[in-house]
């Protein structure tokens, strides 16, 4: 027990120190040639709401490859939580991903399923009672503005409709990050701002969230905090941002 006291309070002191997420020299080289993330440095900080923005191509999603542990960085370390990823064993990295919460372009949502199973099945997952998962389901439901949709099958849903269930499935299990890539990406304009609008409110209910996204349109009128990547590299970190465009 007092080994993995010990283990938390060295965690808590990384994320005090240097933020909730935080990558030190971190670089992730392919076979092809060269690297999709090169020498970057980044910190997060518990609360934050970030955007990463960049064209094709400038490793935003190496970076949340490495945050999801699907990649391990080539040189340099990369720490979520307090957790350094590298040390992560095999076994460990289902555990370690339901801290996060994450939301896709092409919401991966389970077709054969309704609205209520979709989200259902992130609780069964980490073994949530079925009492527990009756209360918290219709609760996230609520919270994303799809309280009568529950019974509904997930292709019988607009765009914007089944980015909500994904939204609900990534929040149910009160993750500390939430991971948006390109998020708005197969909305429409309309569609695209309520999503945005629910993610500044779960932002402000205390998770920290990270969008990675082309839309020039959101990123500067939200101002928040904007990563811009080219090449691998961080060009520009700004609070208060707005979207760099190529030269």
């Amino acid at each position: 027990m007092r080994k993995k006291e010990l283990l938390i309070q060295q965690q808590n002191e990384i994320i005090e120190e240097h933020g909730l997420i935080y990558l030190e020299n971190v670089s992730k080289s392919y076979s092809t040639g060269s690297p999709a993330v090169n020498n970057m440095s980044l910190n997060i900080h518990r609360g934050e709401f970030v955007f990463i923005v960049g064209d094709s191509g400038s490793g935003k999603s190496t970076l949340i490859k490495l945050l999801l542990r699907e990649l391990t960085a080539t040189s340099g370390r990369v720490w979520v939580m307090g957790r350094d990823l590298a040390k992560l064993k095999h076994r460990e990295i289902p555990k370690y991903r339901r801290n996060l919460g994450v939301v896709f372009q092409d919401f991966r949502l389970l077709n054969d399923r309704n609205v209520y199973e979709n989200v259902a099945f992130a609780q069964r997952i980490i073994e949530v009672s079925p009492g527990e998962i009756r209360r918290n389901v219709p609760t996230i439901l609520a919270t994303v503005g799809l309280a009568g949709k529950y019974k509904a099958k997930t292709r019988q849903l607009s765009g914007g409709e089944q980015q909500r269930v994904a939204l609900a499935r990534a929040l149910v299990n009160n993750p500390a990050i939430l991971l948006a890539d390109e998020p708005t990406g197969n909305l429409d304009p309309k569609n695209s701002w309520e999503i945005m609008k629910l993610l500044e409110e779960i932002n402000a209910a205390g998770t920290t969230v990270v969008v990675v996204t082309h839309n020039k349109e959101i990123v500067n009128a939200m101002q928040k905090r904007v990563v811009t990547m080219r090449k691998g590299v961080i060009i520009s970190d700004e609070e208060e941002g707005t979207y760099i465009d190529e030269d």
